[in-house]
């Protein structure tokens, strides 16, 4: 299953795309970030970002979309903007007929390390680690995207079928 992983914001958007070769085993197939200019309005930075998700998904046709959950943040300008990036991803993706799947930074830490209060680092380390990489992915959007994807990638063999 290819799985895409998405860390969402206004300025920087991570992507990060994996497949399971075998069960907790996974390749990566892309990973990037969206950015847009710090002097756009905000509606142009959302226009931006949902042009450039859709030739994302068109491109590279993920089979499912996990996307971190919005968390309560001291900012309160800064989580409106990040609630409005991903409001257009979910729109883009949801378009796209692409399953949606949401997880706290909790549930992520706790899939890829195994600690719930893992830092940023540990989670990198651990994203490097499971890919087989050289190096942790730059910037941090990027592997926060890759850890999103990895952590979907083992719930999904978890996840009971409603249909079947």
């Amino acid at each position: 299953m290819r799985v895409l992983g998405i860390d969402p914001g206004t300025a920087t958007t991570g992507l990060g795309l994996i497949v399971e070769d075998h069960p907790g085993q996974y390749s990566i197939l892309d990973v990037c970030v969206i950015t847009t200019p710090a002097g756009l309005p905000a509606s142009e930075r959302l226009v931006d970002i949902y042009q450039k998700i859709k030739e994302y998904i068109l491109l590279h046709k993920p089979e499912a979309a996990a996307v971190e959950k919005l968390f309560f943040q001291r900012n309160v300008t800064s989580a409106l903007a990040v609630g409005q990036a991903r409001g257009v991803l979910l729109l883009a993706l949801a378009q796209a007929g692409i399953p949606i799947f949401e997880y706290t930074p909790l549930e992520v830490k706790q899939a890829v390390t195994g600690y719930g209060a893992a830092d940023k680092k540990q989670v990198q380390q651990m994203v490097k680690l499971l890919l087989r990489l050289d190096a942790v992915p730059k910037p941090d959007d990027a592997a926060d995207a890759l850890a999103i994807a990895i952590c979907h990638a083992g719930a999904a063999r978890w996840r009971v079928d409603p249909d079947a």
